[in-house]
């Protein structure tokens, strides 16, 4: 392919970025502006017309999804398979490099990864072990305290002691846990970056080594890195190798998971000599989208600066609905998605997106009400099933007896008579020897330390485990993992569980051997075996939360979730004050920002029509709240906006200090005493909102969701109501 046939179909700006000559880049790419298909041309670019080695390119993105995309698109592009080329997400690369040095990062050869759920297991073992009650220090609030220093590169070492109780505590847990880390050979998902950039400083010769093997890196999702991520990229690059930025300061949303808005924005003045380049044409939203969304960002200061555009359609104004109360608001939504799906249209072309994870509950409602289909994005992962991490956990202690969370996760599962006494014996003579849960186990059955029962059990287990190591070499992936899933007896224990529960786990344990019998390596290092390889990929996977693929369905999700998908329809709602912006965030000036990000973000993810939502009334965490329309609507053009009321449409610019809508009733609650909205009490079920009423007199028959007893259908005259 020439030069010209790679630079056909791009714009001016992205064959810019696409053909620049070498340097640093910050290319600062504006949602839908075709970032991707300029990362990937940028490296067809280097290879097919600068001459640059696969071999010389390294690519960070942030999903293994990404990756494989990339690599998938590259090959396309070539016509070739472009091996030597490292492309992966910043944890599976540091995976890599520590699986290729672990001398050097003072690890073990088989080290194993430490998913989130397995990393809880530990600390709370460490949380008995320091007498510290669950209830007062939750095993999550260590889980973040930890997390969040290895984020910012911080040891246990680094941390400076104070007299607060609660750094204190932290911070014994926190030595605790690296310890029992490094003697179980166990590496959590920051360390993967903390200890691979440790790596670099360590090893002036292997990072020189490196620096020459890369002279090109490029990132993708720049603005989400956060401060151990820039360090180990700045490491690396040095003085000598190009990087290209790409990235959204406009679109950075995760500074509550550590990411810093200011690696982007303080690019060019880390890496001198940065070219920009702006991506301001949206091949995704109408022109009226785009202006709403560029009208709610320009609010935000110290931002970089780009301006979204279109040549396409101008399209549809943006719906403004204001609902009684949160039920309202839902059957608005419903019957709106009705209306779509009656044009003909897919119900997955369909988001409703949200602020707070608490908002699902009543739409779920209705969309159940109403038999549409739905499902809630970021559900769990294959990976991540109950089923699936026990199997991986027996797979993890043929690799590595020493896995003290895979260990703790299957000594009794399925169950095999080994109880809680006997497992915390155990771990009391680990921790007073300083060994691995394995190696106590096997010193307390030769010291008769154990009952004759227990004793018995534990051996049996351990054989159970050493019999299948046994055969890792002569056996194929598939064939190893049949063999465990049969002998461990987990497909008949789970088959236990009553009704579709229990089929659906077995049929995931069936699909893990056919997962295992097309899995192909990811690593060129001939001395890793493909279970170790496959475990990595596997713990790497779950990671990532990814929702799987279903019917076709209409989607709900978090505004953080929506991020980098997008849909021809899309239901904003609850778009008010204190919800969103969310409380915690109105009184500080950076998460203010962050949250007018997040609007941004959820504006543009609609390609076709956009519809913003809202209640006067909003009962949310048990209390009931009266707020007003949130701020992000009022920073839209008002030539955008379309309100819609019940029985009319105003197209006219809105007045948002109108008096509440509350009044508006249907013909058919006139002479009922109650209204539409209306909060209401019955001596059964207590306290709802009347959500629909058929009929007049008192034979109307009134629809009421109430708080504890759901929806029920009431007959006016018997239903002894009482206005709240």
């Amino acid at each position: 392919m020439n030069s010209s046939q790679l630079l056909d179909h791009l714009n001016p700006p992205q064959a810019q970025a696409v053909s620049a000559p070498p340097g640093h880049q910050l290319i600062l790419a504006g949602a839908g502006s075709g970032k991707t298909r300029v990362l990937v041309h940028r490296i067809a670019w280097l290879i097919q017309q600068q001459g640059i080695s696969p071999h010389s390119i390294m690519a960070v993105t942030f999903t293994n999804k990404a990756a494989r995309e990339m690599r998938a698109r590259l090959e396309q592009l070539l016509g070739v398979n472009p091996r030597g080329l490292w492309v992966g997400t910043f944890h599976g690369l540091a995976h890599r490099l520590l699986q290729t040095h672990w001398q050097e990062a003072k690890l073990p050869q088989n080290f194993q990864i430490l998913d989130s759920d397995d990393q809880l297991r530990l600390i709370k073992r460490i949380h008995q072990a320091l007498n510290l009650d669950e209830k007062s220090w939750p095993a999550r609030q260590s889980a973040s305290y930890i997390n969040a220093h290895k984020d910012e590169g911080c040891r246990a070492d680094h941390v400076i002691e104070t007299s607060d109780l609660y750094e204190r505590t932290m911070l014994s847990v926190y030595r605790e846990y690296e310890q029992a880390c490094q003697t179980a050979g166990l590496v959590d998902f920051g360390e993967l970056l903390l200890r691979s950039h440790e790596l670099w400083l360590n090893n002036p010769v292997l990072l020189r080594h490196y620096q020459e093997r890369f002279p090109f890196i490029l990132v993708d999702e720049f603005q989400d890195t956060n401060t151990v991520q820039y360090a180990w990229l700045r490491v690396l690059a040095g003085q000598q190798c190009w990087v290209t930025a790409v990235g959204d300061d406009d679109q950075s949303i995760y500074g509550w998971r550590g990411a810093k808005i200011e690696n982007i924005q303080q690019f060019d003045q880390d890496f001198p000599g940065t070219s920009t380049i702006r991506l301001e044409q949206n091949y995704r939203s109408t022109a009226t989208i785009l202006q709403a969304a560029n009208g709610v960002i320009e609010h935000n200061f110290g931002r970089l600066g780009k301006t979204l555009h279109t040549e396409g359609e101008q399209g549809e104004a943006i719906s403004l609905y204001a609902g009684f109360n949160e039920q309202d608001e839902a059957r608005f939504i419903v019957s709106q998605i009705d209306k779509w799906i009656g044009l003909g249209n897919r119900r997955d072309s369909i988001a409703i997106l949200y602020r707070s994870n608490a908002q699902s509950r009543v739409l779920e409602e209705a969309l159940l009400r109403e038999s549409v289909p739905y499902r809630i994005y970021g559900g769990h992962r294959f990976y991540d099933r109950l089923e699936i991490k026990n199997i991986l956990a027996y797979l993890r202690l043929m690799v590595n007896r020493d896995d003290d969370a895979a260990l703790e996760r299957v000594i009794n599962t399925p169950t095999r008579g080994i109880g809680g006494k006997t497992i915390d014996g155990i771990r009391l003579f680990a921790r007073e020897q300083g060994c691995s849960l394995w190696s106590a186990a096997e010193k307390m059955i030769t010291n008769k330390a154990l009952s004759n029962r227990a004793a018995s059990s534990v051996s049996s287990f351990m054989s159970l485990v050493q019999t299948l190591a046994d055969q890792v070499e002569s056996l194929q992936l598939h064939e190893l993992a049949e063999k465990a899933i049969a002998l461990t007896g987990l497909k008949e224990f789970h088959g236990k569980e009553k009704g579709e529960k229990g089929q659906a786990r077995q049929e995931n344990l069936d699909e893990f051997v056919s997962a295992c019998r097309v899995y192909q390596p990811t690593s060129d290092d001939e001395d890793t075996s493909i279970l170790v390889d496959f475990l990595a990929s596997a713990a790497l996977d779950a990671g990532e939360e990814q929702a799987d693929e279903f019917e076709d369905a209409v989607q709900l999700m978090t505004l953080h979730s929506a991020k980098g998908l997008e849909f021809p329809l899309v239901f904003m709602a609850g778009v008010e004050e204190n919800l969103f912006p969310h409380k915690m965030s109105v009184e500080d000036p950076t998460r203010l920002e962050e949250e007018r990000r997040l609007a941004y973000v959820g504006i543009t993810r609609a390609m076709t029509k956009l519809y913003l939502t809202y209640a006067e009334t909003r009962r949310i965490h048990g209390k009931e709240s009266f707020n007003s329309v949130s701020r992000f609507v009022k920073e839209i053009p008002s030539e955008c906006l379309q309100e819609v009321r019940v029985k009319s449409t105003v197209t006219r610019p809105i007045e948002y200090n109108r008096p509440p809508a509350r009044a508006r009733l249907s013909d058919s609650t006139e002479g009922l005493g109650f209204s539409l909205g209306q909060r209401v009490s019955h001596p059964i079920f207590g306290e709802g909102v009347i959500l629909h009423v058929e009929g007049s007199g008192p034979n109307a028959h009134i629809e009421i969701n109430f708080d504890d007893a759901g929806t029920k259908r009431l007959v006016l005259q018997y239903a002894k109501l009482e206005a709240v």
